[in-house]
């Protein structure tokens, strides 16, 4: 894409007020964004005035390397490249990212210190059956991952507890209610926030103190939004504070989004639709910019994609074109079972990667999670190099164990003072092994016998739970309770003196837990492995810049708080190596931002993809859009060539099911599809049915 075309020229031109830039799959609009970043700053924008929020750390990650670079290499800026200049450039972040920047900002509002712990999913799930038990609900009756998503939406519609519990008909609420409300409290004795708190807490902290909200108006006076049509409730009510502050300090709302309604895809994690819809209502002075060019897919593919598209009613008119070649048709494979699908593809994308493919260009997508077994199989049974997507790289449990020494360790000493001296926990008051109201008691729990300490689990409850002084329990668990928070206070000082990774390896070995994966089998061999890989996760952290302005501190603390913080916000797009030359397979929810020379689109039989729920009797109309709006986002994924695949027998939970193909296939032109091809079943799998 050598140069800007006319309506993307128009975006970045256009400075101030609202403007929303519709901007269809593969329009360029990280391109858009980050030229209009750069045009906003030769224009006289101070730079550190500018603000850019996304939702994935990949994304957050390329856009900025991407602003960063245009501006390095913008001769008609002469920008010196000192320490000074590096705090000062655009502030680009997720959305998670910005309320943690904000809360640890302001951190005493909220009870905390700076280096509270944040919650991953899977810290939130084991916290919710932790309040189950308090509150004497069986987890047999309740799933506890049903709980924490009503918690979830909740606060992600911008409610807290009270306001839930007020508007709740029945019995299941009142229990969501009750179990909440042990959550919350479990999450204030370990001085942690989850993911939904970030947002939830930072709108409400600057939605109610019009100070704060003039302060950061007056801060970020030009707002980007990317994929705007992924907000939801709590993220809309940020950017309308951000922007009211703007009218406070006495500017414009110069606000610009950008989105594009065909890929709404997120309304089960909140996403309301309606914002990027009623941008225009809710700022009457805003200009509309749509881009409609594609760079990445062939013609057909585009074809495809605006034949599906067009029977949606809740979007704004557009049709994709390209200057590209008008490329091959799309293949349709039918097979008889999901095993003979799964080696089918397998096969196929075997042969691409012998005719010179690169495997890492090749994507299998499907609509559920456990299509990926069948899959997974035949890549293994084929010896197709595959990289699966969904178990995360800081959920492994070694890795996290590393990560809660260190969280552990900031919050134990007097580094939790906010004056952060440089000399650190030399100055520590209290006596090694005191208690402290600061301490993180969920990962003091999680560690404290890792490796085995000999600490009881009659002991760890005294601690966590009464908070006594260790003068109660008996001489020899005082020693060993004494050794481990000694333990806490040396990897504290490490993190005064020593770079990130530094800090990484001193806990992998003084900890013990080098030792204790040593000695063990090979799946431990795989751990120690995973814990080297986070050194090398750290050294991208051991030259970080302190980006924030407060009172000197530790020069490589900024480096630890920023490890910390991404890997408690990872997502599954994280896991993506580049240099992994392997097939990805994922669903079509996390293929959303990527793009592959070839895409298979598994499992396209009706009920499956658009998919039915088995206790649906009928979809709703929303749901029906929003499917068709996800096999366009599968469909744009492609830049050379789609294969739809379906099997005409299916096991879902257990029993066989005889499918007919996806009503979103008919939706194509039919010259833009090639001959089926039908795959014959293999060995004793083989069904054959009489239609």
């Amino acid at each position: 894409m050598p140069s800007l075309n006319l309506q993307q020229q128009k975006a970045v031109d256009t400075h101030t007020g609202p403007v929303l830039i519709i901007a269809g799959a593969g329009a360029g609009k990280t391109r858009v964004i980050t030229h209009r970043i750069l045009n906003l700053i030769k224009s006289g924008i101070a730079p550190d005035s500018i603000l850019a929020i996304t939702f994935t750390n990949k994304a957050a990650k390329e856009m900025k390397e991407r602003v960063f670079d245009l501006l390095e290499n913008e001769k008609s800026l002469n920008l010196p490249i000192t320490a000074d200049w590096q705090n000062e450039k655009p502030f680009v972040s997720t959305f998670h990212s910005l309320g943690v920047y904000i809360i640890r900002n302001h951190a005493k509002e909220f009870g905390l210190n700076r280096h509270f712990t944040i919650y991953d999913r899977t810290d939130s799930k084991r916290a919710v059956k932790e309040a189950m038990m308090q509150a004497s609900v069986d987890p047999k009756k309740f799933d506890p991952g049903f709980i924490l998503n009503k918690i979830s939406l909740t606060k992600g519609d911008g409610l807290g507890r009270l306001q839930y519990l007020d508007s709740s008909k029945g019995f299941v609420e009142e229990i969501v209610a009750e179990v909440w409300e042990k959550y919350d409290a479990i999450l204030a004795k370990d001085k942690a926030l989850d993911f939904d708190d970030l947002l939830s807490k930072t709108a409400q902290l600057i939605g109610r103190n019009e100070s704060l909200k003039k302060f950061y108006g007056n801060k970020w006076k030009y707002i980007h939004v990317d994929e705007y049509q992924d907000t939801n409730k709590v993220q809309y009510n940020l950017i309308k504070y951000l922007t009211e502050g703007h009218v406070l300090s006495g500017q414009e709302k110069n606000i610009c989004v950008v989105g594009d309604i065909d890929q709404n895809i997120y309304s089960w994690r909140g996403a309301t639709i309606e914002n990027i819809l009623n941008f225009e209502k809710d700022y009457p002075e805003s200009q509309v910019i749509t881009l409609e060019k594609n760079y990445r897919s062939t013609k057909i593919i585009l074809a495809a994609a605006n034949d599906v598209i067009k029977k949606n009613v809740m979007r704004r008119e557009k049709t994709l074109y390209t200057d590209n070649v008008e490329g091959d048709k799309i293949s349709i494979l039918v097979s008889y079972t999901e095993d003979d699908e799964a080696r089918s593809i397998a096969d196929n994308a075997r042969k691409l990667i012998e005719n010179g493919v690169e495997a890492k260009e090749i994507a299998v997508l499907y609509r559920a999670n456990f299509q990926s077994r069948a899959l997974e199989e035949a890549f293994i049974k084929k010896n197709v190099p595959y990289q699966l997507l969904g178990t995360k790289f800081f959920e492994r449990k070694e890795v996290k164990d590393v990560l809660a020494y260190i969280r552990a360790a900031l919050n134990h000493g007097s580094l939790l003072q906010e004056s952060h001296s440089s000399k650190g926990l030399h100055e520590a008051k209290r006596g090694v092994g005191d208690i402290s109201e600061n301490e993180s008691w969920g990962d003091i729990a999680r560690i404290i016998n890792i490796p085995a300490r000999g600490i009881g689990k009659v002991t760890v409850a005294k601690i966590l739970n009464a908070r006594s002084d260790l003068v109660t329990l008996p001489m020899p668990i005082q020693d060993k309770v004494r050794e481990f928070f000694k333990l806490l206070e040396d990897i504290g000082k490490e993190i005064i003196e020593k770079k990130p990774s530094e800090v990484v390896k001193f806990v992998i070995k003084e900890t013990g837990m080098e030792r204790m994966y040593k000695k063990g089998d090979s799946e431990d061999e795989e751990r120690l492995l995973n814990m080297q890989e986070l050194v090398s996760v750290a050294m991208q952290y051991d030259s970080a810049t302190v980006a924030e302005v407060r009172p000197p501190q530790p020069p490589h603390l900024e480096g630890i708080e920023k490890m910390l913080e991404n890997a408690a916000l990872a997502t599954d797009q994280d896991e993506i190596k580049a240099d992994k030359n392997a097939v990805r397979l994922m669903t079509v929810h996390a293929s959303k931002g990527l793009e592959f020379e070839h895409v298979f689109i598994a499992g396209m039989e009706q009920n499956l993809f658009p998919f039915k729920h088995m206790d649906e009797e009928k979809v709703s109309k929303s749901e029906e859009e929003e499917e068709r709006r996800l096999f366009y986002v599968a469909l744009t994924r492609a830049k050379k060539r789609i294969c739809l695949s379906y099997a005409i027998v299916r096991t879902i939970y257990g029993a066989q099911r005889v499918n007919t193909p996806s009503e979103f296939i008919d939706d194509i032109d039919k010259g833009l599809i090639e001959e089926q091809v039908v795959e014959k079943p293999t060995g004793a799998k083989a069904i054959f049915i009489d239609f």
